[in-house]
């Protein structure tokens, strides 16, 4: 299109003079500036380029990097990406070259984003988000966004919700209300990450993750106080009983002493919670992951020590008894992952005792099938939302709602491999999930999603509602 046609179709003359006779009539100060301004507001943003990179994540693995452009600006969105990939959920292309990242590099998604992707979404309305989504989903043609990726899909997806939100003059966290056809908002209770294990550490703990959750906050900016604070005695704690190498950390900025007993690492938590003086304010949620340590139809909670492992299998009612003993020694109120995520006989039994929250990650993988199965089976309790498991912010609105339908509690939830985009931090809030589990207080990419948090409480102002207490029914 060249200038003049450009010109003609806005009708951009017209518009020009509208903004001069404004700028007269207001007697500014900065004509130019008012002029600038009054234009950008009256002609419609488009999206005009959309361009990807490869760059590293928290992991030093390749991951997909996208700056979307509008008239208003440009937008810039990273993917996350996790340690596996399970076989319900959207494929994050890789190209496999070993000789280039190992095989990790994502060259080609990239490649697809800069040719493809882009020409399909140039001169959309960056409003329109399920109409951008539903272009690339009809664009790659496959169940799993296995043609285009997954981690291009979602990373040129979230920079248009960006652009969206900015072409409307809200904040971001209010656009993705809007889209969801939401009014409330709310500060999530952060999962703050203090143990590592499994996948996550090279200790001998199998269990994933101990976690702590400041149900009995006032405000956000209160709740991350004492998550800190947690964080810094526990270390104290650590290095107090197992020396400074104790302090070690994975990879989601958890600690990682050398322990093999659950146990052992709840009480090192605990004894953390009582030092910070918030007994009564903090609760214990443990990720178990138990898929990483199922063999067969057995539970191997010493697979990570050579002297133990294959001697104390437990079959599923054993660990149904338990975690009865730990959640009646220990103020836990979520667990996450507690059997493999095939094991649909003693999720749905344990699930159905009203004991606590029982969140399905690899159980569920963000898939809209297997949420639906769950449902109906009343399998669990809490969903685990992993955004680039699902590939689109609208379909991650969709799953929002069947959770929230079901009466689950919903976990907006970080991977591994995380990038300085704090995306999720918006999403929690837009979407009001009562939960958000991005990592430690500690590490960039981790604290850049708790720091949006305290933003956003700031500015909603007297606004600003911490769900606290309501974590699961927000």
């Amino acid at each position: 299109m060249s200038v003049q046609e450009y010109l003609d179709k806005h009708t951009l003359s017209r518009k020009i003079e509208d903004a001069v006779n404004a700028a007269v009539r207001s007697k500014t100060d900065d004509p130019v500036l008012f002029i600038s301004n009054h234009m950008r507001k009256a002609v419609a943003s488009v999206i005009t380029k959309v361009k990807a990179r490869q760059i590293l994540d928290s992991k030093g693995i390749p991951t997909v990097e996208v700056d979307l452009y509008t008239n208003k600006g440009m937008f810039r969105a990273s993917a996350p990406s996790g340690s596996s990939s399970g076989m319900y959920e959207a494929i994050e292309l890789r190209d496999g070259d070993k000789g280039t990242y190992l095989g990790n590099g994502v060259s080609r998604a990239v490649k697809n984003i800069n040719e493809k992707i882009s020409e399909a979404l140039v001169g959309m309305d960056p409003t329109l988000q399920s109409q951008i989504d539903q272009a690339m989903i009809d664009l790659d043609k496959t169940e799993k966004k296995s043609e285009l990726g997954a981690n291009a899909i979602l990373a040129v997806s979230m920079a248009a919700c960006k652009a969206g939100a900015a072409e409307k003059e809200v904040p971001l966290y209010k656009h993705i209300a809007e889209l969801a056809g939401r009014t409330n908002y709310g500060l999530p209770v952060p999962a703050f990450a203090l143990i590592s294990g499994g996948k996550l550490a090279g200790n001998n703990l199998a269990v994933k993750e101990i976690m702590v959750l400041p149900t009995g906050a006032r405000k956000f900016e209160e709740a991350l106080q004492m998550g800190s604070e947690t964080y810094h005695h526990l270390k104290a704690v650590i290095t107090e009983k197992y020396g400074a190498h104790g302090c070690n950390v994975g990879e989601d900025g958890g600690f990682a002493p050398n322990i093999s007993s659950l146990r052992e690492g709840l009480d090192l938590v605990k004894e953390a919670i009582g030092r910070t003086g918030y007994s009564e304010k903090i609760k214990i949620a443990i990720d178990v992951a138990a898929t990483d340590f199922c063999i067969g139809t057995k539970y191997d909670l010493d697979i990570k020590s050579p002297n133990k492992s294959g001697q104390n299998f437990k079959s599923g009612e054993d660990m149904i008894n338990m975690y009865k003993e730990l959640l009646s020694d220990y103020p836990i109120v979520s667990i996450e992952d507690p059997f493999d995520k095939e094991d649909w006989e003693h999720v749905k039994y344990f699930s159905n005792l009203g004991v606590c929250q029982v969140v399905g990650d690899d159980l569920l993988t963000s898939n809209p099938k297997r949420i639906e199965r769950a449902v109906q089976e009343a399998a669990c309790n809490g969903l685990l939302l992993k955004v680039n498991q699902i590939g689109t912010v609208t379909e991650i609105i969709e799953v929002v709602k069947m959770a929230k339908d079901a009466n689950w509690g919903l976990v907006i939830s970080q991977r591994s491999g995380e990038t300085e985009d704090s995306f999720i931090s918006d999403l929690s809030v837009g979407l009001a999930t009562g939960q958000l589990k991005a990592g430690a207080p500690c590490r960039g990419e981790r604290v850049v999603k708790y720091n949006q948090l305290l933003r956003i409480e700031e500015e909603m102002g007297d606004l600003a509602t911490y769900v606290g207490e309501d974590w699961r029914h927000c």
